[in-house]
């Protein structure tokens, strides 16, 4: 099997491969003529093994799938501390890297499918209605704090106000469109009315579930949800030392912090949530413990109503495992 190790960039990628165990290293531009032209190339079983760098690895991952040609994307960090000591940095040595690393760990590796268009759709007008509303709270602040001044502009102040106006205007208009988009498709439609029926998920938090889970295709368990997320604990011990667990830095901190909004918003509105964080606070776990483990369940209850198609229901009473009529007959 033919391992092609490629170091993606803006404006081409290095690739590096093995023809009678001499390794062979071609620059390809990253565009439409020059990805095609590199695909024809490439042998029936060969896999590509990229390091994932955001969108410049769009077009390369479509046209592979056009073409049925497997290809991973492999974070820089799980490649930087799999191959020990290394000196020196290029293109040419990194696309060697990403080779011996596919080729090490190649049962390990996860081959990817492109989006959809729903879901790139999506991802897009998600992207800019945050970059709207942080231009739009910094404007807000400004004025908040020009008001406490002896003196402020009344040009400067009428200017922010009209771009204010302008900029909730946009951000209303996009979330029409994002409502289309998610009415244009019926799983997609589905599964946003399952996960904000439960108290506590608005459309912000939905929007971003579906986008980072890919419509949990991609992140298909909560578990995983959970490690992505950042609200999974893992053991933290070493010999005779023993210490609490935690979780880990590497993590997507804007669903973590997401999340940990609709944390507080279930425990103040929803009966369920409130007597969970209650029971960990008088098992005397300190406040953004509780607050994890909240989205840690909010979590699981997200992928348990999607997996089973039903929605939340308040009232719902989870059977004791001990009174199911299997186990009871076992010997």
């Amino acid at each position: 099997m033919q391992v092609y190790g490629i170091d993606l960039s803006k404006g081409k990628f290095d690739v590096s491969y093995l023809v009678d165990n001499n390794e062979k290293k071609v620059v390809i531009p990253n565009n439409l003529k020059g990805i095609c032209c590199f695909l024809k190339k490439v042998s029936n079983d060969g896999i590509l093994v990229a390091e994932f760098t955001g969108s410049y690895g769009d077009l390369l991952v479509h046209l592979c799938d056009l073409e049925g040609i497997r290809i991973a994307l492999v974070p820089g960090y799980s490649i930087k501390h799999s191959l020990g000591l290394q000196r020196g940095k290029s293109d040419a040595a990194d696309a060697c890297r990403i080779r011996k690393y596919g080729e090490r760990f190649i049962e390990e590796l996860r081959f990817i499918k492109p989006k959809t268009e729903s879901v790139k759709e999506l991802k897009e007008l998600y992207s800019l209605r945050e970059q709207l509303s942080k231009s739009r709270k910094s404007l807000f602040q400004g004025q908040t704090a020009r008001a406490q001044s002896s003196s402020q502009s009344i040009a400067v102040h009428q200017v922010c106000n009209r771009a204010i106006a302008q900029l909730d205007a946009e951000i209303n208009a996009i979330e029409v469109e994002i409502k289309k988009v998610i009415q244009s498709q019926p799983e997609l439609e589905e599964n946003y009315k399952l996960i904000t029926s439960i108290k506590g998920i608005g459309p912000v938090i939905a929007n971003n579930l579906i986008i980072k889970t890919e419509n949990f295709k991609r992140i298909s368990t909560a578990r995983k949800a959970a490690a992505f997320a950042g609200v999974c604990p893992y053991p933290n011990s070493s010999g005779k030392m023993s210490l609490k667990p935690k979780t880990s830095h590497i993590a997507d901190k804007k669903l973590k912090s997401l999340l940990f909004l609709a944390a507080k918003t279930a425990v103040a509105h929803n009966k369920e949530f409130s007597l969970y964080a209650e029971r960990k606070r008088l098992e005397g776990k300190p406040h953004y413990l509780i607050m994890n483990n909240v989205s840690n369940k909010m979590l699981r209850t997200v992928y348990g109503i999607v997996q089973s198609r039903k929605p939340y229901d308040l009232n719902h009473i989870c059977n004791d495992p001990r009174t199911n009529s299997e186990i009871n007959s076992l010997p």
